[in-house]
């Protein structure tokens, strides 16, 4: 029983949040009410078998450097609470089921899983040790996610969707690194070694220009002719408030709270970030879905 939840909490569920972007081609396609939201609930399963054995692998690479960081050495792989061999047995076990799963999804779709497997394990071995290419590719797992979303429900992707989400990945990933270099001080480096090549103040001017470039694409997106065309309305700049207060509050967590070190967990336990995104979603399909049925 205790390496079944050691082996639970190494998958990280809260993570999985971040698998919702899959979910962004079949809502943003107007198909969400439709038979094509069971491929897009099957692809969201199988990401979050594919980012748990990537986080059992990247456990396992840094279980070393693990041990020596305040918080991080309480994970199973580093507590010894889950076996290293365990670990990686059921994480090649986990990989290649939902890689099985995915192409038995789609071929198109398995190839994108392939791809985002692949990816992420190179940034757990190689990639994290790069700088700037580490946040870069962090923020393309995202992208991956999005159009695995797409692909799995057979939908065109929007270059307007994947510029967004690069964008808000690289955001949420660069305000990690920030927290990651302030609240360990000197020893940043020791626990991840490509903080070496950061400082707040680079950091800070990264974090500015992706900020703004977020806000001004998503406020372009609203108002595009292509956007109005697409869903028959006007009115989805109204959601932009949110937009900019969720990116405001996570600033204010990130600089005046010092939080920023999950941005998963923050999403689920702030209150504030989390109506600000239940509003948000609300309000967008409410408008998007409005008009379909207006129509």
């Amino acid at each position: 029983m205790r390496l079944t939840l050691a082996l639970l909490a190494s998958l990280r569920p809260r993570q999985w949040v971040k698998n919702l972007f899959v979910f962004a081609g079949v809502i943003f396609s107007q198909q969400l009410l439709t038979p094509r939201v069971w491929p897009a609930l099957a692809a969201f399963a199988i990401f979050c078998g594919l980012s748990g054995a990537i986080y059992l692998f990247n456990d396992v690479a840094d279980v070393d450097k693990d041990r020596l960081h305040p918080s991080k050495r309480r994970r199973p792989v580093a507590s010894g609470a889950l076996p290293i061999g365990a670990a990686i047995g059921f994480g090649v076990l986990l990989l290649a089921g939902c890689l099985a799963a995915a192409f038995r999804l789609s071929p198109a779709f398995g190839l994108v899983a392939l791809a985002y497997g692949a990816l992420l394990t190179a940034y757990s071995v190689w990639l994290k040790h790069l700088v700037i290419l580490d946040v870069l590719t962090v923020a393309a797992g995202f992208v991956l996610r999005a159009v695995a979303g797409a692909v799995a429900v057979d939908v065109e992707i929007s270059g307007w969707l994947l510029i967004c989400t690069i964008l808000i990945a690289l955001f949420l990933a660069l305000g990690k690194r920030r927290h990651e270099y302030r609240s360990l001080t000197g020893d940043a480096a020791a626990h991840r070694p490509i903080l070496a090549e950061y400082s707040e103040g680079f950091l800070d001017q990264m974090i500015s220009v992706v900020t703004a470039s977020t806000v001004t694409t998503y406020a372009l997106y609203t108002m595009s002719p292509e956007t109005v065309a697409k869903f028959h309305t006007r009115l989805l700049p109204l959601t932009l408030p949110f937009v900019l207060y969720g990116i405001f509050r996570y600033l204010y967590l990130l600089y005046r709270r010092d939080l920023g070190g999950n941005p998963s967990d923050i999403l689920v336990t702030d209150r504030g970030l989390l109506l600000d995104a239940l509003l948000w979603m609300v309000t967008t399909l409410a408008i998007i879905y409005g008009s379909r049925w207006a129509s």
